[in-house]
């Protein structure tokens, strides 16, 4: 449906990130019957609320008891309305328009599905949108067709105790292996942790893909450092009889 920025529910939204900043906030759009739109404000769970958000589920199904959710709503506290690679990532996985205002500018932009992706190389990291594990979901769905699970996961659950990579990988369809890795193989790695916290996908060249906490993602050498640090390679069981 058409969605006005003549509409009432700008200055709601406008509203709502000034009471939040410097939070980023966070809401819905919804459609009553009689095609009106209206802006509902939703809390914001996110462990880091000032760089990111994470919309209430709770909030999310009580504004569909309300009416058709028609899109996403949430501030930049201190800059630009410009999306994210994130922004745009969970904007194609959301499947509605999102808004974004930059706060104290008021600036709003919009995006819409539209097959979007995040490139390999030099991708933001935003944890659980655009981090190591999604980054080997990627490369497995766009080079190979495999389409990897999902895993719920909070930024620094290797430091409460969690093992996201060793509880979840036969899951995922990997088996460990002994031998020497080959291409689109995975490695875990543990990066000043006390388990693997950290996961790469082999290339053909001896280079190795992955995406480190608040860098971009890109191609290394899998040598020294790396080397050093990968405590398992893990085969997809749909590879196991591919040739070395």
């Amino acid at each position: 449906m058409e969605i006005s920025l003549e509409q009432g529910w700008v200055a709601d939204l406008a509203l709502h990130a000034e009471q939040e900043a410097p939070r980023e906030c966070c809401g819905l759009l919804y459609a009553h019957t009689s095609g009106e739109v209206e802006y509902l404000p939703c809390k914001n769970l996110a462990t880091d609320p000032a760089g990111q958000f994470v919309l209430d589920p709770m909030d999310w199904a009580m504004v569909e008891d309300l009416g058709e959710i028609v899109a996403v709503c949430h501030s930049h506290p201190n800059a630009s309305a410009n999306p994210s690679m994130a922004d745009r990532a969970m904007c194609e996985r959301s499947g509605k328009p999102w808004f974004i205002i930059g706060w104290p500018s008021a600036v709003i932009k919009r995006v819409d599905p539209s097959g979007w992706q995040a490139p390999l190389v030099g991708r933001e990291f935003h944890h659980g949108v655009l981090d190591c594990y999604t980054l080997i979901q990627d490369y497995f769905r766009i080079t190979l067709g495999i389409t990897l699970p999902d895993f719920e996961r909070e930024d620094g659950w290797w430091e409460r105790g969690g093992n996201l990579y060793r509880d979840g990988f036969a899951a995922a369809g990997f088996v460990e292996v002994n031998d020497e890795p080959r291409e689109h193989d995975v490695l875990l790695m543990q990066v000043r942790a006390d388990v693997e916290n950290h996961g790469a996908v082999m290339l053909a060249d001896g280079k190795i893909l992955h995406h480190l906490h608040s860098r971009l993602s890109c191609r290394d050498i899998w040598g020294g450092y790396w080397q050093r640090h990968t405590r398992a390679v893990l085969r997809h069981q749909q590879l196991l009889g591919a040739p070395a």
